[in-house]
């Protein structure tokens, strides 16, 4: 008997949908453990809140889709923390249990669509994400859809794609399309799951790593050209792995995946063509950073206002701390005091600036208290002009804490954003919701490689990206990786021989 696809969507179907996700930066000294999620996001079963964040987006798209369809949904947990440090294991294990465990009580169910990031390392777990996907795939069996959302900036591994039949990560970085990432994944489960297509993941080693932003060339128009190629027959979704140089893991590294409609020949040969075009367009690719002292003495030229000066390599987002002062001693030294700054990562000194309160004149030292490479500490009689419980930043549709946190103006007039739990810049709501208007400023600090840039560059004409030489590891070829077996590009020149 043939069943229409009415009979098909009529059963009695269960979904399961969490997400776990953290990047681990192996090189870095935070550890990760189980606050960490709580202090960024951890929503138990029911809980997670109608927007949707960076990794846990397809929990809100599913919870909508599946309103449509007379299938039950069950929610499982969505844990989400700042990048860090190697995760502590047993926080990893608990984190993983709980989901695993949610799976169970749910079984038989028909579908898992989870929102992973993709470079989480814990304590003896080099691949938390395969470590999960594995287990997932022994309790429901290899006939139930599988379908996960990555971060681009992740560790593609066997584990991961061999039990997953749908496997999809951001195009952009910055990355404003996660949700859009969210809908093609639940889209194409429900398309599994009803049958009406066939998926098949194909990756190549594209032999490399590197930062890859698409809001420039040349990875702006190779993300147009995967769009163009998605609209081919049999095509279904294209990703770039960019990878995670900031994780010694074996499979570190940039990888093309390219899933087909039951096409395994055609995805194959696909991913090898775009990976080893990637590789040849990036060893042309400039970034154009620049030094400390270069940076801000051309915002100091610049007839812009404001200019846009990131730090590019003290990016919370990359799993470092945030606390570098460099940028801002260079402030000081050229007398750019008409700027401000977003952020500086220091709890304690948070703290210090609440107990006094708002108006509090005092002296205070805020801070490069994580390592040598970011810089030293700053000693100044500060004002506190801002204390905000709990703030917020925007980045496209989700919510980013950053804790309790403060703005003090220094004496020489300059404002510096204090806050208490670590996050990356992504929106200029990041300063006016400290009470500063950042149009009113000539120079704006940020703390990011990329994710700043859509946001920021609708307030300014000009950005600067500032290598300041730490803490980030950025070079590959003098990092000391130790899991890394294969070679790589730029660790080698040529990888493929």
């Amino acid at each position: 008997m043939t069943i229409n696809d009415n009979q098909l969507i009529t059963e009695d179907k269960t979904v399961f949908v969490a997400s776990l996700a953290t990047e681990s930066n192996t090189f870095a000294p935070i550890y990760t453990d189980l606050n960490s999620f709580k202090e960024s996001m951890y929503a138990p079963p029911g809980e997670h809140p109608d927007t949707p964040t960076l990794c846990s987006a397809p929990i809100v798209v599913a919870r909508r889709r599946f309103q449509e369809k007379p299938w039950r949904l069950v929610e499982g947990t969505a844990a989400w923390a700042e990048p860090g440090g190697i995760v502590q294991r047993q926080t990893y294990e608990l984190l993983r249990d709980e989901i695993l465990d949610q799976l169970q009580e749910a079984l038989p169910v028909e579908g898992v669509i989870l929102g992973l990031h993709g470079a989480m390392v814990a304590e003896g777990y080099d691949d938390c994400e395969g470590d999960l996907i594995v287990r997932a795939r022994e309790m429901v069996g290899p006939d139930v859809t599988i379908a996960i959302e990555m971060d681009p900036h992740s560790h593609m591994t066997k584990a991961i794609s061999e039990n997953s039949n749908i496997v999809i990560a951001f195009k952009e970085f910055p990355h404003r399309d996660f949700v859009e990432r969210a809908e093609e994944v639940v889209e194409f489960a429900i398309q599994h799951m009803e049958k009406k297509i066939d998926p098949i993941v194909s990756v190549f080693d594209c032999r490399m790593i590197d930062v890859l932003p698409t809001s420039v060339e040349p990875m702006k128009g190779f993300v147009e050209k995967i769009r163009m190629l998605e609209q081919r027959p049999g095509i279904l979704s294209i990703s770039v792995i960019h990878g995670f140089m900031a994780g010694d893991v074996p499979d570190m590294g940039t990888k093309i995946v390219v899933v087909t409609d039951g096409d395994k020949q055609q995805g194959e040969q696909l991913a090898e063509e775009l990976g080893r075009e990637l590789f040849a367009l990036c060893q042309s690719k400039d970034l154009g950073y620049v030094s400390t002292q270069k940076g801000i003495s051309e915002a100091g030229q610049s007839k812009a206002s404001p200019v846009v000066v990131a730090d590019v390599w003290d990016n919370p987002g990359g799993g470092v701390a945030g606390d570098s002062t460099l940028l801002l001693q260079e402030l000081i030294d050229q007398s750019l005091f008409d700027s401000a700054v977003g952020t500086i990562w220091d709890p304690m000194a948070v703290r210090l600036c609440i107990a006094a309160g708002e108006g509090a004149r005092f002296n205070l030292r805020f801070g490069a208290k994580t390592g040598i490479k970011s810089g030293d500490p700053i000693d100044d009689l500060v004002t506190v002009s801002k204390i905000v419980l709990n703030a917020q930043q925007s980045f496209g549709q989700s919510v980013v804490p950053m804790g309790d946190s403060v703005v003090i103006r220094m004496s020489c007039g300059i404002e510096v954003i204090l806050n208490s739990t670590r996050s990356q810049s992504f929106s200029p709501d990041l300063f006016s919701n400290m009470g500063i208007n950042p149009l009113s400023k000539k120079v704006l600090v940020v703390k990011s490689t990329n994710h700043f840039y859509d946001s920021f560059s609708r307030i300014s004409d000009h950005i600067i990206y500032v290598d300041a030489g730490g803490p980030y590891p950025s070079n590959p070829a003098t990092n000391s990786y130790q899991k890394l077996k294969r070679p790589i590009w730029p660790i080698v020149d040529h990888p493929y021989i």
